[in-house]
């Protein structure tokens, strides 16, 4: 029976900061094999890729047992809806067609069984440095990405994995006390804002924390953590969302 509805966020496969980039990939195809009897839908917040860009005619190497298990998911009735995260902003056309998905940019707000979702990667809400809403917007600047695939892919490749490898060293994915504090005063305000269609449950991927946090008017904002060192995720089994923590047994 398929009924179950599966969050996950912030894989990074192929980030260089990985020192077994096969097993993680293959932790993270065993995940979507464990829940394949019971998805309805799996939803990925962002990040699920370390970088990600589309040239016309070829895609990059790697990632392909973790593409084979979502096209054999959506292949089996699978709804699958990915957002774009700060790190694989570049899908076009090739995965949605070739997977058989749906790529989503920014915030949605859907019903689920009667409860009121808000869903975001999590960079484009709450209090942001304008230093990171500028980067934001160039990264989705038209005139930007044609400039930028214009230059082979021996450089950029490996100057977008050096940029993520650096973020992370300064710091950029450490757990810090009250960093999901922006999203718990974004989540407040929208519904405060919303009164006529308050939102049950935001979930939003990006700061690498496993939060679950419940505000003054019932609703709920979870962080989804991420793949690298917690391996967490969310269910909604249509009356509950709970989070979990993956444990690979096979």
């Amino acid at each position: 029976m398929r009924d179950l509805t599966y969050f996950m966020s912030d894989l990074h496969l192929g980030a260089g900061y990985i020192a077994d980039h096969r097993e993680h990939e293959l932790k993270v195809v065993n995940f979507l094999r464990s829940i394949e009897p019971r998805a309805r839908r799996l939803i990925l917040l962002g990040d699920i890729l370390d970088y990600w860009w589309e040239y016309r005619d070829v895609v990059p190497r790697g990632y392909t047992r973790f593409f084979g298990e979502l096209a054999r998911l959506a292949d089996n009735g699978v709804e699958i809806i990915w957002f774009k995260g700060n790190h694989d902003v570049w899908i076009f056309d090739y995965l949605p067609s070739e997977i058989g998905m749906t790529v989503h940019d920014g915030i949605m707000v859907t019903e689920m069984d009667g409860a009121r979702f808000l869903m975001e990667h999590g960079d484009g809400v709450g209090r942001l440095p304008w230093t990171f809403r500028r980067l934001r917007s160039l990264f989705r600047c038209r005139v930007a990405q044609r400039m930028f695939a214009a230059i082979h892919p021996r450089w950029t490749v490996g100057f977008a994995h050096a940029w993520s490898s650096h973020s992370r060293k300064k710091g950029g994915y450490v757990s810090r006390e009250g960093v999901g504090e922006s999203l718990v005063e974004y989540a407040s305000a929208y519904n405060e804002n919303h009164p006529e269609a308050k939102v049950d449950y935001f979930i939003f991927g990006h700061l690498h924390v496993l939060m679950d946090r419940a505000l003054a008017d019932g609703a709920r904002v979870v962080v989804l953590g991420d793949w690298i060192s917690r391996f967490s995720y969310a269910v909604w089994d249509g009356k509950e969302l709970t989070t979990h923590i993956y444990e690979d047994k096979i």
